[in-house]
């Protein structure tokens, strides 16, 4: 292969790739709030499903997965586009389906599960907690997410799904994903409830679209993100790691654990 050709591939595959998220800390951020979270009876559940491992293990699969041909299928599945045009209802559905589509159908099988899908439909769902928390998930389709909207990142070009995915949370603070639980998962149990209390995917998801606007309007084209920004916008992707592990714990007690459904009232 020529040096102008892997080149050429190169950027292909950095823009498919960039078009996910979280990032990686993101991720794993969300997946072990969650696992922190989890009763002792889901965590045995989940780890017989998962030969052992963590969630945390699986919490980026989805990103690699839906590069390759067996699940190619899932890549719609990681955002619902709303353009600057529409609103959240407004904004017209896909047949291939999206996160919050998605979404429902992934709890649905948590609740009925079936041997053959039970794993899968685990794995992803833990990723997708994450995504329908990112704000460019439930971007622009005229600039796929924020992926076409070109800024700046300390004078370095990049664009506002990148930002939003990695490089903010990384410079709001330097932390393993261990130390971004710690130091946010301090919630109340009242604030908890609140948190979690009659939770939908399309709940969550109009919750981050309208931060979603925000993100926008504060970040036109050419702006340059650099220290107000990032001191501005860390306490919200903050609150973003926390709602979505959170909320991923509680489908995941309620799937795997009757005690805690019939604690909660909750009727699937």
């Amino acid at each position: 292969m020529t040096l102008k050709k892997y080149t050429l591939l190169s950027s292909s595959l950095l823009l498919a790739l960039s078009a996910f998220g979280w990032g990686q800390k993101g991720h794993d951020t969300t997946a072990y709030i969650a696992e922190c979270h989890l009763t002792p009876t889901a965590k045995a559940k989940i780890d017989s499903i998962l030969n052992g491992k963590s969630i945390v293990y699986y919490a980026n699969w989805a990103d690699n997965a839906c590069h390759t041909a067996p699940y190619a299928y899932t890549k719609t599945w990681h955002y619902k586009n709303i353009d600057e045009n529409q609103t959240y209802e407004s904004a017209p559905s896909i047949k291939e389906g999206t996160i919050v589509t998605a979404l429902y159908d992934l709890i649905g099988q948590l609740n009925n599960p079936s041997t053959e899908d039970e794993k899968l439909a685990l794995i992803l769902t833990v990723h997708f907690l994450g995504d329908i928390h990112q704000p460019m998930h439930m971007g622009r389709l005229s600039d796929r997410g924020g992926n076409r909207h070109n800024i700046k990142f300390f004078n370095s070009g990049t664009n506002l799904h990148s930002v939003w995915d990695s490089r903010i949370v990384e410079a709001g603070h330097k932390w393993s994903y261990t130390e971004w639980q710690q130091n946010i998962d301090r919630a109340t149990p009242e604030e908890e409830e609140l948190i979690v209390a009659g939770g939908t995917p399309d709940t969550w998801g109009k919750e981050t679209y309208e931060i979603a606007k925000q993100v926008y309007e504060a970040t036109p084209e050419g702006t340059n993100v650099a220290y107000d920004y990032i001191a501005d916008w860390t306490p919200v992707i903050e609150q973003q790691f926390l709602r979505g592990g959170l909320r991923l714990a509680d489908i995941l007690n309620a799937a795997y654990d009757p005690d805690y459904k019939a604690k909660n009232g909750i009727k699937q």
